[in-house]
């Protein structure tokens, strides 16, 4: 943020002594920051055993995967969508500086030369006359003294505007590392899913071929060879669907990340990341400020409260001063000699008498889009608070969930050990062996797809917390 100590190191003492000495009133509503319009406390309690605070946090210690840090790296130097926010980042900050540089006079230079002739019969001496002047000044023009502070107004909303654009590159920033996050994992998923479906392809397939030699020696019939191979299939069928799936998540993330590295470390898996899932969370009045895009509305708003203050200004007058020094001759070298200077000093009054209402609308316009940019900020907020709120909801369900799945998947894969061997004594049907394969496997592929979906969880609440550090 630009603040005082900023300007002084960009300005100089001296021209802020000047600017205090040219300034006057100035004329924009005292900021309010508006009440936050949510609870003072989340819907319910959240106290991990042992938690760590976002603010000190950075990305690379939440996500310590080698492989996914070299594709976040990649991601922040590479993604489009990234550079056109540094790019808006940098068309704010010249615009400020634009606008800025009204606050203080234009000196300039100037060497001039003119020449004219006049005919005999227009001159008193009836002889044609061919005048020359020389010019070199040094000159302000139409310098404007901010008694109401409009200028100074139109400064602060256009330096608000470029915090704005700052504030919302941030938090682009913030969403693009999450989903880098959230796609390798998604990848990492469905990588280990296929091991599971080839696998069961693998055990499916020899499944049939037992079966089948015990109907060639009559221990089983049509039916249970018709099944094991129904069986077979279905899982052939969910390889391949998993290999598009796996196919399509690398080129998304490819296409987040804006290149393709020729190189990157080994990864771990998903049950190796290392995620941090203990995040710690303040209260909503303190979370909810930090983030960047609550802060980005909270410029915008600001803004629209300087320009309130230049539409009043623009109803008052306003006094311009144009004044230059230097030499004047009609030869160019008599510029230098003595007697040869020269002054002019032009001040201007304007004052607004009739405008056919511009300046009443102007100022009405003004108006609603401060009001628009408080409904904007407090939008902001609320949509703020939900996401943590849900992501808070998700993180503990999640971990409830994939404990118990866990406890599923154990108890599925005993029971289809159990029903493997009975079917080899002859206990049990094949159709029973069918059902405790479908079940295991169904239970192993949910406790890959909920483990995925809390470590991803933990990303984004990493994300809708504020962050913690911008390296």
């Amino acid at each position: 943020m630009v603040g005082d100590e900023g300007l002084k190191k960009r300005l100089g003492l001296p021209s802020l002594v000047l600017l205090s000495l040219l300034s006057g009133c100035s004329l924009v509503p005292i900021f309010e920051r508006p009440a936050l319009p949510v609870a003072a406390q989340w819907p319910q309690s959240h106290s991990p055993a042992s938690e760590r605070m976002v603010s000190g946090l950075t990305w690379q210690q939440l996500l310590p995967d080698p492989r996914l840090q070299a594709l976040i790296t990649a991601a922040l130097e590479y993604n489009r969508d990234l550079r056109i926010a540094v790019a808006r980042v940098e068309e704010a900050r010249a615009l400020y500086g634009i606008i800025d540089a009204d606050r203080l006079p234009t000196v300039s230079g100037s060497l001039s030369h003119s020449a004219s002739r006049t005919p005999g019969d227009l001159s008193a001496t009836r002889q044609k006359m061919i005048n020359r002047r020389y010019d070199v000044s040094l000159g302000v023009t139409a310098f404007e003294l901010d008694f109401w502070g409009r200028v100074r107004s139109l400064s602060e909303a256009a330096q608000a505007s470029y915090l704005a654009t700052e504030e919302a590159h941030q938090a682009f920033r913030l969403s693009l590392i999450a989903d880098v996050a959230n796609a390798y994992l998604t990848l990492q998923e469905l990588e280990e899913r296929l091991e599971i479906a080839r696998a069961a392809v693998e055990s499916r397939h020899k499944s049939r071929f037992l079966v089948q030699q015990r109907r060639d020696v009559g221990l089983a019939g049509d039916l249970d060879f018709l099944a094991a191979d129904g069986a077979y299939e279905t899982t052939r069928a969910e390889l391949a669907n998993l290999e598009r799936n796996l196919a399509q998540a690398q080129h998304a993330l490819t296409l987040l990340v804006g290149t393709q590295p020729t190189t990157l470390p080994a990864g771990r898996r998903l049950s190796e990341q290392g995620i941090s899932l203990d995040m710690a969370v303040a209260t909503p009045s303190e979370v909810l400020l930090a983030r960047p895009d609550v802060r980005a509305a909270e410029q915008k708003l600001i803004a629209a409260h300087a320009n309130i203050g230049a539409a009043r200004a623009a109803f008052l007058p306003r006094i311009n001063l144009s004044f230059a020094l230097g030499m004047a001759s009609r030869t160019f070298s008599g510029l230098f000699e003595e007697g040869s200077g020269a002054w002019s000093f032009t001040p201007s009054l304007l004052l607004p008498l009739f405008d056919s209402g511009r300046n009443q609308s102007g100022l009405e316009l003004a108006e609603v889009r401060q009001v628009l940019a408080v409904a904007e900020y407090e939008k902001v907020i609320q949509q703020a608070f939900r996401e943590v709120a849900d992501l808070l909801v998700l993180r503990d369900k999640l971990a409830e969930q994939l404990k118990a799945q866990q406890a599923i998947e154990q108890a599925q894969s005993e029971r289809l050990r159990l029903v493997e061997a009975r079917y080899q004594a002859g206990v049990s049907s094949y159709l029973e062996v069918l059902d405790a394969q479908r079940e295991a496997f169904s239970a192993q592929q949910s406790s890959v797809q909920l483990r995925r979906l809390l470590l991803a969880s933990a990303a984004q609440l990493y994300k809708a917390l504020g962050g913690g550090g911008y390296s």
